[in-house]
């Protein structure tokens, strides 16, 4: 299940559906099964490196603390292979628990 919350703005409107998108490329570069709950935010940002904005990502697997990653952008400007490497050591965290 994806949860999705978003800052209300310009791009408000495009949140929802671009939230929905990364949550499901984030679900697929984890592996991640139906229990696992991956939340995707976009929240203010005071750094002038972000944008005004910033995005989080949250996992949640069933029996473990909640891990995040977070990418200094605004989450309609957040690239396939930037999403990937934000949630490389969260993968490399879930494969190493595994073994």
């Amino acid at each position: 299940m994806a949860r999705l919350f978003f800052r209300r703005g310009a791009s408000a409107e495009a949140a929802p559906d671009a939230a929905r998108e990364l949550a499901a490329k984030a679900r697929l570069i984890l592996g991640a099964d139906e229990e696992t709950t991956i939340s995707i935010s976009e929240i203010a940002c005071g750094d002038p490196a972000c944008g005004g904005a910033e995005t989080v990502v949250l996992v949640m697997r069933p029996g473990r603390r909640t891990e995040a990653a977070k990418l200094m952008k605004p989450l309609s400007t957040v690239t396939d292979a930037e999403l990937a490497e934000a949630l490389q050591p969260l993968f490399d965290a879930a494969s190493s628990s595994i073994a």
